[in-house]
């Protein structure tokens, strides 16, 4: 039997080993917030799931992508390789928010969600352990450092936490959708993430004196109107691209013409051909405005994440399984155009990343974005995720 949940008209049916836990589930989230780490520097997280794991009677690998975890559940019987997979680090963000648990690091803080991520896991390893011998096959749990800007996964891949695996499943919990919601798809789910420095260098003079100078500032200016077509005029309408100039920084005083300006920016794309073609005209209308206005204008880019996409089994399985937690509440996901290193791992194995509709139950859903200095969740979200590893293995490994 599950205990049903029942909010909004949607039936959530949290299954009943989860429920013995979720105080054990919340805390460890709660515990994972108030004392966060950054990129790879996860060590105190790294500890407590590697401590937990080993209580779990799960073989344990640490130092995996620096300071990954990888626990491995040898089932009863040969079969396939599952793996699942939380990210552990936190943001260089200041938390404002007023809670409990608040962090009690100055200047960083789980903005996104990855203590949630971290907890769901370990949840779920604790009830999975229990079925080992019930097993037809092998459960892998990867607990990585570094998703936010570092690529961890890449390290945790070159470590070989892939090896043997014949699927992934990751989970992101989701402010922008409703607790009882699960957002998947097959194909592109987040885009790929690139980012570039542009560096204008004209010739400076006096304000009231404009004739003989070159304007980095009008150059910029005409630069970024220019740069936006690529999305408007450049991109199928049906199709998601996204580039967007964050910073311009440049001059010297009011009255003096400036040499030289910097601006830095990103595009996205779900899609690698429009990921290239953004590259392409980007570096196409750098030279065609560099050359009308007598500038030298260049461009250091850096190749981010690229899309997350989905693969149609894998997405399948998870559809299934999730429809047994969430009942109706499986539907298409709230898109976004960010980026995510579970990236990585669908480039070698097939996968399926989805996300748990997280938002708190006294706020609309976007009311409180990723990434901002006061982002919580609804936490019974956890019981969610963490119910949906459990029947995905029981569907997949146990007959």
């Amino acid at each position: 039997m599950t205990k049903k949940h029942q909010k909004n008209d949607l039936i959530v049916n949290v299954r009943p080993e989860i429920l013995e836990i979720q105080e054990t589930i919340i805390e460890t989230r709660r515990d994972i917030h108030k004392y966060p780490e950054l990129g790879f520097e996860v060590h105190r997280t790294a500890g407590i799931v590697s401590d937990r794991l080993n209580s779990f009677g799960i073989d344990v690998q640490t130092g995996i992508g620096k300071t990954g975890v990888v626990g491995t559940l040898q089932g009863g019987k040969d079969g396939s390789t599952i793996a699942l997979r939380a990210d552990m680090d936190a943001l260089p963000i200041q938390e404002t928010s007023d809670i409990p648990y608040k962090s009690v690091h100055d200047g960083i803080m789980h903005a996104c969600g990855h203590d949630g991520h971290t907890a769901m896991l370990l949840g779920a390893a604790e009830i999975i352990s229990k079925f080992q011998d019930t097993l037809n096959g092998t459960v892998k749990f990867i607990f990585q450092p570094a998703e936010e800007g570092e690529g961890g996964a890449r390290f945790m891949i070159e470590d070989g936490c892939l090896d043997g695996v014949d699927e992934i499943y990751g989970i992101h919990v989701w402010s922008y959708q409703k607790y009882g919601t699960i957002g998947v798809k097959e194909g592109p789910i987040l885009a790929a993430a690139d980012a570039f420095t542009i560096t204008i260098e004209g010739k400076g003079g006096h304000g009231a004196a404009p004739q003989g100078t070159v304007d980095a500032i009008v150059v910029a200016s005409h630069l970024v109107t220019a740069l936006q077509t690529i999305v408007s005029r450049n991109t199928n309408p049906l199709e998601s691209t996204a580039l967007t100039v964050g910073k311009i920084s440049g001059g010297h005083n009011f009255n003096i013409i400036a040499d030289t300006v910097e601006l830095k920016g990103t595009a996205r794309a779900y899609s690698e051909e429009n990921r290239q073609m953004i590259k392409k005209r980007l570096n196409e209308i750098i030279e065609g405005v560099g050359s009308t206005y007598g500038a030298k204008i260049e461009m250091d880019y850096w190749d981010g994440y690229p899309p997350t996409v989905n693969h149609k089994v894998p997405v399948e399985k998870l559809v299934r399984s999730a429809g047994k937690i969430v009942g109706e509440g499986v539907g298409f996901p709230y898109l976004s155009m960010g980026g995510e290193d579970f990236s990585y791992y669908t480039q070698k194995i097939p996968g399926c990343f989805f996300f748990v509709g997280s938002s708190h139950p006294d706020q609309k859903p976007m009311s409180v974005p990723h990434h901002c200095s006061h982002f919580n969740i609804d936490e019974r979200a956890l019981l969610v995720g963490s119910s949906i590893y459990v029947q995905l293995i029981e569907d997949l490994l146990i007959k």
